[in-house]
């Protein structure tokens, strides 16, 4: 059972995990409560883009693919408020626009395939010392963000149309947002994937939300359940052979079904003992009127 921990790349492997998924599920309470799921899936397809166009001008990947995907995310934001498009249709069409622009530059650049392979299906193999203190810096700055952020952010996210008109600068604040979801994405791609990345974002919230309706009790569950699917998925990966991010979304996907049938388990539970209460202050009530026959 503990045959993985003898190899060092996999320690570091189930660190990064850790970091990614509790940084993921931060961002991801934003993401869900702003009904955003699909940017976090079509960011991560926009960040591949930037990471080929990085790769190709031999710029460093971490600037490159951050730059791309904040670009990404404000073009997508301006698209929205400028023009009479639906954010649905401009993140489908920024979004799969920069990703086919990878894909054909894949395709022009055979050197670069299996490397890219890798980011898409996520290989816990190539994470690399560099790779996790890039992990921890952006864990570390997003945390301290949303921390020194946190009423704007609540404020943005419940009652966005309300908070301008308090004096929230909510364009600075999408900004920021934006920002930290690009980095969270370009940092997660070497251990997750672009393909699995949208649903380590979307999961732990969902299950969190499942699990309570206090929103300070639901980002401290959802971090923790990020945490540990990342860590639950890349140990389970080593034993089942399969790719990183792939394991560790199946495992998350999992935890959400247990979570879902508990939710509705109590839900029904509650209906079941209201019903009971009821029926037990009827049956009172009829001795009672006996009684005073």
């Amino acid at each position: 059972m503990f045959d993985p921990l003898q190899y060092e790349f996999f320690v570091r492997g189930l660190i990064v995990a850790t970091l990614v998924g509790a940084l993921c599920g931060l961002i991801g309470v934003y993401i869900v409560l702003r009904r955003m799921a699909y940017i976090g899936h079509g960011l991560s397809h926009a960040v591949f883009g930037g990471a080929v166009v990085s790769y190709v001008i031999d710029l460093n990947f971490f600037i490159g693919a951050s730059v791309w995907g904040f670009l990404s995310a404000m073009l997508i934001n301006l698209t929205t408020r400028k023009r009479s498009i639906g954010a649905d249709a401009a993140i489908g069409i920024i979004t799969t626009a920069s990703f086919a622009l990878g894909i054909a530059l894949i395709s022009r650049t055979k050197t670069a395939t299996r490397s890219f392979d890798a980011a898409l299906f996520g290989n816990i193999l190539g994470v690399e010392q560099s790779d996790m203190y890039a992990i921890a810096a952006v864990t570390l700055a997003t945390f301290a963000t949303v921390i020194i952020g946190y009423k704007y952010l609540l404020f943005t996210t419940f009652e966005p149309d309300v908070a301008g008109f308090y004096g929230v600068p909510t364009g600075w604040i999408d900004a920021l947002f934006a920002l930290i979801l690009a980095a969270t994405i370009v940092v997660s791609i070497q251990v997750l994937g672009v393909t699995m990345i949208a649903s380590a974002i979307v999961i732990p919230p969902v299950v969190a939300r499942l699990l309570t309706n206090d929103f300070g009790k639901m980002m401290g569950l959802s971090v923790l359940i990020g945490a540990f699917c990342g860590l639950g998925g890349i140990y389970l990966s080593y034993f089942v052979n399969a790719a990183s991010g792939a394991t560790v979304v199946l495992f998350s996907a999992a935890l959400f079904v247990v979570a879902l049938a508990y939710n509705t388990a109590r839900d029904r539970i509650a209906v079941m003992r209201g019903k009971a209460r009821l029926h037990a202050g009827s049956v009172i009530a009829a001795d009672d009127s006996h009684i005073g026959d």
